[in-house]
């Protein structure tokens, strides 16, 4: 069993050596963040390689070889204690880009989290919670002293969908420690007024909620319909359907977990149209599991409309990508970009990179609109 006083000792040590690097500390050590740091090794391991899937190779100075993920945390027995690179790997992570023999050893651990909400009932078997008597009091205690020792300045939450009373936790943890906070589910902090005014009193950079991914479903989705409005057709109903086969979508099964999904996917779409459409006419959300696809996501997407002359027009999609590696490249730049925002002293939601990188910011924009925003906030003009 881990120790947790030498374990601090040595990051502490670790840390006064090093260059200084982006420190971050990581919610939910699944296949979304596997799939993040084992492709940044394939970049290491492949430095002649165009890096795909991020804004520019450096914003500002940094680069994705200047993230430093310092420590981790979850609610599995099997991660809890691990080096994070040996955490990866465990059970039900199914990202295996880089053979597990072949990953650097790095020094930070991975430390238990309150469960809270983050265990839904239709993965507690996989991912097979740990079972103590420690008080939530206790962990919290020992969350904040392995937060400070390490360093860490950006949280990024990978939390399954629905945990909001996980998130909510994580949000004050940010609060409390003086730590910006990167959301990456459709739990709504970064978008909800209350907290946004919480991280903007404290002067903390906050990121969210809910990443687009780089040609994910919701942003095709969007991208479209966004489209035919411009070109001045009347869309008249619209669906989007996902399957997956991880347990992203096995936690989704969990019909009561998809509220905030439901309406954050739904008003990435709605937002780019001239004359939302009835509620009855749209429908954006996962839709079911399928064991064997395993990281591979399925979307199919209507559009139906009308045309000159009340002509009746459709399109359908099919999208097929690895949710994992669809993400992690996002993901990225919102780590870089909250570091830029720490640097220049800034805090509460970091409106263009919420807007461009995330389906449910603060303030919704076109993705062209984001983008431009997002520029200047990279040039210091904004």
């Amino acid at each position: 069993m881990y120790n947790v006083q030498n374990d601090i000792m040595w990051k502490r040590y670790e840390r006064e050596s090093m260059t200084e690097k982006i420190r971050v500390g990581l919610i939910g050590i699944g296949n979304c963040f596997a799939g993040l740091i084992q492709g940044i090794e394939y970049y290491r391991k492949n430095s002649a390689k165009q890096v795909i899937g991020i804004m520019h190779n450096k914003l500002e100075e940094y680069s994705i070889h200047d993230i430093d993920f310092v420590t981790g945390f979850d609610v599995g027995e099997n991660k809890i204690g691990k080096p994070i690179n040996e955490a990866i790997y465990e059970h039900p992570n199914m990202v295996d880009w880089i053979p597990k023999s072949d990953m650097p050893k790095s020094s930070g651990l991975v430390y238990q989290s309150p469960a809270l909400d983050g265990v839904g009932i239709w993965v507690e078997n996989k991912v097979n919670p740990i079972k103590n008597d420690r008080s939530e009091e206790d962990i919290t205690k020992e969350i904040k002293s392995v937060l400070k020792e390490t360093g860490t300045e950006i949280l990024v939450s990978y939390l399954p969908v629905g945990s909001d009373k996980a998130t909510n936790y994580w949000a004050q943890m940010c609060l409390d420690t003086n730590i910006a906070f990167v959301n990456c589910i459709p739990s709504f902090i970064a978008s909800d007024k209350e907290w946004a005014q919480k991280f903007s009193e404290k002067n903390i950079p906050l990121v969210g909620d809910d990443i687009k991914g780089q040609v994910g479903a919701t942003i095709v989705h969007r991208t479209l319909a966004r489209l035919c409005d411009e070109r001045g057709t009347k869309i008249e109903r619209t669906y989007q359907i996902n399957v997956g086969g991880n347990t992203d979508f096995l936690n989704m099964k969990e019909q009561e977990r998809l509220v905030s999904k439901r309406i954050s996917k739904t008003e990435s779409v709605q937002s780019q149209l001239s004359e939302r459409l009835a509620d009855d006419q749209i429908y954006v959300g996962p839709s079911d599991f399928i064991p064997f696809l395993g990281n591979t996501k399925l979307m199919f997407m209507r559009i139906e409309g009308r045309q000159w002359a009340n002509i009746p027009y459709n399109m359908e999609v099919r999208l097929e990508v690895d949710d994992k590696a669809n993400s992690a490249g996002i993901v990225i730049d919102a780590i870089r970009l909250t570091k830029i925002a720490l640097k220049r002293g800034l805090g509460g939601p970091i409106i263009p990179a919420s807007a461009y990188l995330m389906k449910h910011p603060i303030q919704q924009m076109s993705d062209p609109e984001a983008r431009k925003a997002l520029e200047k906030f990279v040039d210091g003009k904004d």
